[in-house]
């Protein structure tokens, strides 16, 4: 298995690393990265906490306002891995840059959309934008660190999607409600021009892989390793989303007296130290880390299903089921980072594709056992789909997912 460099020349003498002593993280760059992870989380779900006021303000139902979440993943899926496969010759911080302006374009005409039709466009546009970067910040945040750290920088660069699910959404749902939904999307651009700034002046700039170990897309899927991973990353979101979207029909079967927004609270913050224990364990035990997090998540759909009506045990059921998955998203950009090697940006680009269709596969899995069933039905897909995550782990042992990064 060829493992990716993960510390890379620095261009830039005013980039961060070109003056750091050796070993050291270039923090900032780091947490620059992660703050665009919770842009982009923080976009493709802002519709879901403005839904009556989108669709009031732009004369429209609910359910097509839903449909902006979709234009943004259909975007995301369709675009992302050409638009990596075309740039993998392209130096990291320009495409970087280059693809923040044009998902804070597309979200500035989204925010100033007279007409549904006009911000779906916009939010398939900006989906596409988006899944340039996500294929990107993973192995970026590896290339600037050094080596024997790169599982702490990816968990560093991960960290903004848990927080994007934590807070972005409800500080999203506060402002369009407070003042306007435009304002909520507004906001966001601002943020990301802020960012943009940033990227453009302090964060490490990065080679692109040799021309050289470039291999062809139909050859990098095939590579020893990242047919599985993909494999968990599939089945894994399916589990997860498929409660994560529908937890309020869950919720108000089960009698709990709980409602969404706490327990998602619960679950957001405790997936920021899910990050954290990932970021500790990474680059010594992937492997066992790995293989805990999914045993233990699938006992987190077993507590739900047995103890629905128990406000304790569902909130310590979201304690754990933070814990456990907020440090997947590390921990499965590692192993195709590493499994990908000098392919890993295309590698890393199948991620949110198999992201975004599992998002979709998840609404339709939901939809359909909630038109047969009530909401209790739901844990038993976080059980089912976890398994089988948890066994593919296992299988994928030797290629996939290494004892060592």
């Amino acid at each position: 298995m060829t493992t990716p460099t993960a510390s890379v020349p620095i261009d830039s003498p005013s980039a961060e690393g070109a003056d750091s002593p050796a070993g050291r993280l270039p923090l900032v760059s780091l947490v620059v990265l992660a703050t665009t992870g919770f842009i982009l989380v923080a976009m493709e779900t802002m519709p879901a906490g403005l839904l009556p006021q989108i669709a009031s303000g732009l004369d429209t139902g609910e359910g097509t306002v839903g449909l902006l979440i979709s234009a943004y993943a259909l975007g995301t899926v369709i675009a992302t891995v050409p638009a990596i496969t075309l740039t993998r010759g392209v130096r990291r911080r320009p495409l970087l840059a280059a693809a923040l302006t044009g998902l804070i374009l597309s979200n500035l005409v989204t925010a100033v959309a007279p007409t549904v039709a006009v911000a779906l466009v916009a939010r398939f546009i900006a989906g596409a934008f988006s899944g340039t970067i996500w294929g990107m910040l993973a192995a970026y945040g590896r290339r600037i660190s050094p080596e024997k750290q790169a599982g702490r920088s990816l968990a560093i660069v991960s960290a903004g999607a848990p927080v994007g699910f934590a807070f972005g959404t409800p500080l999203g749902s506060w402002i369009g409600t407070t003042l306007d939904w435009r304002w909520s999307f507004g906001g966001l651009s601002i943020l990301g021009a802020i960012v943009l700034i940033l990227v453009l002046t302090v964060v490490a700039d990065a080679a692109p892989a040799p021309a050289t170990s470039r291999l062809p897309l139909t050859r990098v899927i095939r590579i020893p390793g990242v047919a599985m991973i993909l494999a968990v990353i599939a089945t894994w979101m399916i589990a997860h989303n498929t409660l994560y979207t529908y937890i309020a029909p869950y919720l108000r079967t089960g009698g709990s007296g709980l409602g969404v927004d706490l327990t998602l609270l619960v679950y957001g913050i405790s997936s920021i130290g899910g990050i954290i224990v990932t970021g500790a364990l990474l680059d010594r035990h992937p492997r066992p880390l790995l293989h805990g997090s999914l045993a233990v998540f699938v006992g987190v759909g077993l507590i739900l299903l047995v103890g629905h009506a128990s406000a304790p045990a569902v909130l310590i059921a979201a304690v754990f089921w933070g814990l456990t998955f907020g440090g997947a998203a590390a921990q499965l950009q590692a192993a195709l980072t590493t499994a990908g090697g000098d392919n890993a940006d295309v590698a890393n680009s199948f991620l949110p594709v198999a992201f975004n269709v599992a998002i979709f596969a998840a609404g339709i899995v939901g939809a359909g056992l909630l038109t047969v069933a009530d909401g209790l039905v739901l844990p038993s897909v976080l059980i089912i789909f976890g398994a089988i995550a948890l066994a593919l782990t296992f299988i994928g042992r030797r290629n996939a997912f290494p004892a060592r990064l």
